[in-house]
């Protein structure tokens, strides 16, 4: 089957389509023909070399995909083949076919294309995690999220402020992107003329907000605290500024602010089954029925799988970058 495959670890330059054997479901897996997959920031550190695939896991990059079941594995009995779905995956999107845990499969609605579809899971279930899961954000809270233009970035605009009706502030890059941010609902912070800490406290009257989402990690993690307030919440869930940071323990204690630490590919299959039952709860009537939609900045071939990961290396994208595999599967 075709896949795009990696040639030792490196820039964009080292994927390059080739064959590889099609993989067979083993118990409680399907099979699914894949038609589009998108990229992470994930697929890109694993490119680098800095974040291999977990143990048995595919070595072939791809976090999601959206498709038609081809084939049950033993012990599958809510799915059928042909079944439109969307799944988180361990590894190997970007292929013809991908194999999916049955307990982490979402159908996709109706009235959403399955190309469209792959923009979903991914960010969708990783903002929903960590915001409201693992942060515990309120009704009416306030939330800042750093890049607010990406994936993840689009997907937590509009969860927090559908769910919650909260108050979103979002740094971003470039008066485009704060543009789009705006028109998802959200305030803008243009964090390369203005220091975001300044600006937040600014804009909530020296309170701070109640949860921040960062993926930038320890380069932020000063500043993140100085947005927090009283009984804030810090969500780490991406080291792009660095794994490493000086803390102040005191000011740590005397606002009662807690870090929290979060990834989601590592987590075991039935732990990300059971956020996935969650998010078919709450999440995916919003989807359904049009209060939330995926934001998508291009979509391109598979082959073309090199020049998605130097977008996105240039933090070019406003919203998802698909990979397109097979859009005839509709």
């Amino acid at each position: 089957m075709r896949a795009i495959v990696t040639h030792g670890t490196g820039g964009p330059e080292v994927l390059a389509p080739g064959e590889i054997e099609r993989p067979e479901p083993g118990p409680d897996e399907v099979l699914v023909r894949v038609a589009a997959t998108a990229v992470n920031r994930a697929d890109v550190a694993q490119r680098q070399g800095n974040y291999p695939a977990p143990p048995g896991e595919s070595e072939i990059l791809g976090l999601e995909v959206a498709g038609r079941i081809e084939a049950l594995g033993e012990g599958v009995s809510r799915w059928r083949v042909g079944d439109r779905v969307m799944s988180l995956v361990g590894g190997g999107g970007y292929a013809e076919y991908a194999l999916a845990p049955a307990s982490t499969l979402l159908a996709v609605p109706e009235r959403i294309d399955l190309v469209t579809a792959a923009a979903i899971p991914e960010v969708f279930i990783t903002a929903y995690l960590n915001i409201f899961r693992e942060a515990a954000l309120r009704q009416n809270e306030t939330l800042l999220v750093h890049g607010g233009a990406s994936g993840v970035g689009t997907a937590a605009i509009q969860l927090a402020r559908r769910l919650r009706d909260a108050r979103v502030l979002v740094t971003v890059g470039s008066d485009t992107k704060a543009d789009a941010c705006r028109a998802l609902g959200a305030e803008t912070i243009l964090y390369r003329s203005e220091s975001f800490a300044d600006r937040v406290r600014a804009l909530t009257d020296k309170r701070g907000v109640d949860v921040v989402l960062d993926h930038v990690g320890g380069g932020y993690l000063a500043e993140n605290l100085r947005c927090l307030a009283t009984y804030g919440r810090l969500v780490v869930i991406g080291l792009l500024g660095g794994a490493k940071a000086e803390l102040n323990i005191g000011q740590l204690m005397v606002k009662r602010q807690r870090i929290i630490g979060s990834v989601l590919r590592a987590r075991p299959v039935a732990e990300k089954a059971e956020i996935c039952r969650a998010f078919r709860a709450e999440v995916m009537p919003l989807l359904e029925d049009g209060r939330l939609e995926p934001v998508i900045h291009a979509r391109l071939p598979l082959a073309e799988a090199g020049e998605a990961h130097r977008l996105m290396g240039a933090n070019a994208n406003t919203g998802k970058l698909l990979l397109v595999v097979d859009e005839g599967l509709d």
